[in-house]
């Protein structure tokens, strides 16, 4: 593939072109430039990190514990020491400038640099692409890294514009920072952005005023410190836990599940599963305990019961606790993401946090100073919109995305996602999206992701350009036997049954499985049985010609 310099006034022409600075679209840059593509990233940040840029609202932290959260690469742990156990934003910004100075990446990162569209030319097997102030380059693959995250939600509230004080969404927030101490301070939404802001917001606002739709099923994070010699001690197991993280259904090097049902054991043994799954913290309680808990309605159930009966006990209002963790539950445990939180439940016990269950008492209109609710009008001076993403799809259809047809895929996805393998789309050749729609995604690992499906990418890169292939398109029957899969997977577990942003159901009319769950193992092997098969469920061509 072409390595020639654009001439003065030229378009660039690239082998590939990346959008996303995150873990995933650095991964390929790395990997790329590796085997000698001519690649570059366009990053609408601005920053490396991805979301990690974007994300700075008060307690922002990601969810997945040390060591999972980082590159396998030694060159970059080695001398790398994380200080907390689920690091925060700013941690995670100077690990991505770690990573730059190791991998030496930003020299072919444009920051500032928003991808508005991109047109298929099938005469000369090429993407045009164009960036936000008229930018223009052409590449031969485009490889979309926008992760699930990339488009903020916020519902059509009447009256938002009207208000007054300070009004953000969590993935919109100044990067300066908004004060929230000795001020009033509303927070619709409870998902994970919810629950990070309102813990800290807690600690020094006036008032806080929760505006809850739907409960959040809460884990305990178990948060801690790490010392800088408890690092090296723990980079001792690294090599093993970076492979085994490779392997395990879960993405996660110390996670994972009883293989036999919760309903098979005793009593004891399960209350013993379920005890230290919990004392662990993070995830271990939504996928280290059985089998069958996302699949079975009673295992689901003896887990739920579990957590309600812990979460309640942190209540001290059982008015309040009926809201915030029901005896009912309101959808099956863990078909919605569970967040992470840190001391979340004993902020209700605080006389300056106030509950607001919408399912009650919904929102009427934002005012000038508040929100009016059915009930009562609620005064406000900061107003914070945790209300979530038009998740995985959103980041691609918000640019304008043209296949071979002309067609763009906003309309080709009008009826639904189609996808195969959820990295190629049919009529846009020379398009692999990674960590997007019907892949495994938040099933899996960010970093862990970048590495196994990114490789896979690569490695499909690298045997086009060895056989002369110019064209790499998935087919419909293959994305039509690939959705069918997907509803499959639907209907065998109990994701459906939970309105979550896993089935798109947060945006009105979008409601279906985008996600791949069963485990990214049996994700990978279709993924190498294809490129086994040479790239079964694809059209490869040269010059127009079959291949």
């Amino acid at each position: 593939m072409s390595q020639q310099t654009p001439l003065p006034g030229s378009i660039e022409t690239l082998d590939a072109l990346v959008i996303g600075a995150g873990f995933h679209g650095l991964y390929q840059l790395y990997r790329l430039r590796e085997r000698g593509f001519r690649v570059r990233v366009l990053e609408a940040g601005g920053d490396l990190g991805g979301i990690w840029w974007w994300n700075c609202y008060p307690g922002a932290r990601v969810d997945s514990h040390v060591p999972n959260y980082e590159y396998s690469l030694e060159t970059l742990w080695r001398d790398w020491h994380w200080s907390e156990r689920f690091p925060g934003w700013d941690e995670l910004r100077r690990y991505f400038h770690h990573v730059d100075a190791k991998l030496d990446l930003s020299r072919d990162v444009r920051l500032n640099t928003r991808v508005t569209a991109a047109r298929f030319d099938p005469a000369s097997d090429h993407w045009l692409v164009e960036t936000q102030g008229g930018g223009r380059l052409r590449t031969r693959f485009l490889i979309p890294c926008t992760g699930f995250a990339a488009k903020a939600y916020v519902p059509d509230f009447p009256g938002l514009d009207t208000f007054e004080g300070d009004c953000h969404h969590t993935a919109h927030w100044p990067q300066a920072g908004v004060p929230l101490a000795g001020r009033r301070v509303g927070v619709i939404g409870t998902g994970a952005s919810g629950v990070q802001v309102i813990q800290e917001a807690a600690k020094e606002a006036a008032q806080v005023t929760v505006f809850q739709r739907t409960p959040m099923l809460a884990l305990p994070m178990r948060q801690r410190r790490y010392t800088i010699t408890e690092q090296l001690a723990m980079k001792r197991d690294y090599p093993e836990q970076f492979e085994r993280r490779r392997t395990t259904q879960s993405s996660y090097c110390d996670i994972v599940a009883d293989p036999r049902s919760a309903l098979e054991v005793s009593d004891a043994e399960r209350r013993q599963r379920f005890d230290d799954a919990w004392q662990k913290g993070g995830f271990h309680f939504w996928a280290g305990t059985f089998s069958d808990v996302l699949m079975s309605l009673e295992a689901n159930r003896l887990a739920y019961d579990y957590w309600r009966d812990q979460t309640r006990a942190r209540i001290h209002d059982p008015s309040v606790a009926d809201i915030l963790a029901p005896m009912e539950p309101p959808h099956p445990f863990g078909a919605k993401r569970p967040s992470l939180e840190q001391g979340y439940y004993e902020c209700f016990n605080q006389p300056n946090v106030a509950l607001v269950d919408l399912r009650a008492d919904p929102i009427k209109t934002v005012t000038a100073t508040g929100v009016q609710t059915a009930a009562a009008h609620h005064d406000l001076d900061v107003l914070v919109l945790a209300t979530g993403f038009d998740a995985s799809t959103g980041g691609l259809t918000a640019i304008d995305l043209r296949g071979r047809s002309g067609r763009s895929l906003k309309q080709a996805w009008a009826d639904g996602v189609k996808t195969h393998l959820g990295m190629a789309i049919p009529d846009f050749p020379n398009l692999l999206m990674l960590y997007g729609p019907q892949s495994p995604t938040a099933f899996c690992n960010g970093p862990t992701c970048a590495e196994l499906q990114g490789d896979w990418v690569v490695e499909c890169l690298e045997h086009l350009r060895q056989h002369g292939v110019t064209r790499l398109e998935a087919t419909g029957e293959a994305a039509d036997v690939w959705g069918r899969h997907i509803d499959e997977i639907e209907a065998r577990t109990l994701l459906g049954q939970a309105d979550s942003w896993y089935m798109g159901a947060n945006i009105p009319g979008k409601r279906r499985q985008l996600l791949y769950h069963p485990g990214v193992q049996e994700y990978l092997a279709m993924c190498r049985d294809s490129a086994a098969r040479g790239y079964a469920g694809f059209t490869l061509s040269a010059a127009g010609a079959s291949a």
